[in-house]
């Protein structure tokens, strides 16, 4: 027997909007969590450990690769388990993740463990756990939303959840400079385990939901459509879109980093007081976009998507000549506009594009998209960054941004993905 979801009637209004708070605060610890490893921890860290700046950007790409393998598999788990124990269980690899690297960092800060190979795969094993068991957090969260708006609703409020990773990245980088500037290098590694932990009990314990799962989720995927969804003409342009968003946002945010460190001339445990910063603004111009701007333009989806890669490219062109600090702060607010209108664009669109009863496979392969453009971001960036021309990474952006506007404009369906207007 299959079970039929009533998007609508599962939570209570009020009790919803507590539900969305909490799944807002959890991926705002997700969001803190990787921007600090991105801005002020892995690359430094790599540079004390004399490890080339690419192996830095190619543990982010394994991660990516399992993130992009395994999302599909926990969207379609929440089917079957519901959304709130595999959001629990991605929150809980998300700390396990990061208690892993705090550990691993410490022996090879410390010369417990040496080589750059025996090094660099204890590193890579413990980012991995985030993208095997961590990936389930996003499209859990991300369907469970789905599942309790009506379409009309639904691009706000998915805008509104994934600005909770947004908000993140906006304390991160602050929390992370002073943490290492007052506690070490590796303390921002353990704050952020001790609050995924957190969040995971309180997503298992809190988070509403009564509905009951499905147990016989291949009969389901059967009769839903399930099958073969990534395929589908109304949900593949919307993840080809979201895999060059994730190729050109990973490029510009790994290399960034890099880019900071060698034009303002710092190195290690320095670079957390210019990168924190940057990324701070660059979150701040995120939460405009989904904050402010998305619900008052009220822009179709495809509209969105067009709209958020015109920031993107300015940013890409800013990085090209940016000779100081002030320039790459204005790059960075360009780039996380950029973002934030473009991200809720394509989600709730794969989102409205679909049946009620297959949100947590859409939202599965959304998330996996998300993750695709950084399996390749360390040879698209950080390789051609340090071994062929430090502009080339941007110019490629420049060029991969255009093609999106065209796409978006072009590839796209009139209606598909869309709520009417006068809903």
């Amino acid at each position: 027997m299959t079970q039929t979801v009533d998007p609508l009637q599962d939570v209570p209004r009020p009790e919803r909007r507590g539900a969305f708070f909490l799944l807002f605060f959890s991926l705002m610890a997700i969001g803190a969590g990787n921007t600090m490893l991105i801005a002020a921890v892995l690359p430094p860290m790599t540079r004390e450990l004399n490890l080339p700046d690419w192996m830095a950007g190619s543990i982010f790409a394994l991660s990516a690769f399992w993130w992009s393998v395994t999302s599909p598999f926990w969207g379609k788990k929440s089917n079957r388990w519901g959304r709130r124990p595999v959001a629990a269980m991605g929150l809980a690899g998300y700390g396990l993740s990061m208690t892993l690297l705090l550990v691993f960092g410490w022996l090879s800060l410390n010369h417990v463990i040496t080589g750059t190979a025996l090094i660099f795969i204890c590193l890579a094993a413990s980012r991995s756990m985030f993208g095997l068991l961590g990936s389930g957090a996003n499209p859990a969260a991300q369907a469970y939303v789905a599942d309790r708006t009506s379409p009309v609703e639904r691009q706000s409020e998915i805008a509104f959840i994934t600005s909770g990773f947004s908000v993140g990245t906006v304390i991160g980088p602050a929390i992370a400079a002073a943490l290492v500037a007052t506690a070490g290098l590796l303390s921002p590694l353990a704050v952020t385990a001790v609050i995924a932990f957190t969040m995971s009990a309180l997503i298992w314990f809190r988070l509403p939901e009564q509905r009951a799962p499905v147990t016989d989720a291949t009969q389901y995927d059967d009769e839903t459509g399930g099958h073969g969804l990534w395929r589908s003409g109304t949900v593949l342009p919307f993840l080809i879109f979201a895999v060059c968003l994730s190729l050109t946002t990973g490029i510009l945010t790994q290399v960034f980093v890099f880019t900071v460190m060698d034009r303002m001339g710092v190195s290690g445990r320095e670079a957390a007081q210019f990168t924190g910063p940057a990324f701070t603004v660059g979150a701040l111009a995120v939460l405009l976009a989904q904050l402010v701007l998305i619900p008052r333009l009220k822009m179709r989806n495809k509209t969105l998507m067009m709209v958020g890669c015109v920031p993107l490219f300015l940013g890409a062109i800013i990085l090209v000549f940016a000779r100081d600090y002030a320039s790459l702060i204005l790059a960075q607010f360009c780039i996380g506009l950029g973002q934030g209108l473009a991200r809720p664009g394509f989600s709730s669109g794969a989102s409205l594009a679909v049946s009620p009863q297959l949100q947590g496979n859409v939202a599965g392969l959304v998330i996996s998209a998300n993750g695709m453009g950084f399996i390749i971001t360390p040879f698209f960036g950080l390789f051609l960054y340090e071994y062929v021309n430090p502009h080339l990474p941007f110019v490629i952006c420049a060029g991969l941004l255009v093609f999106m506007i065209l796409f978006a404009r072009f590839g796209l369906k009139d209606g598909v993905g869309e709520y009417a207007e006068t809903d």
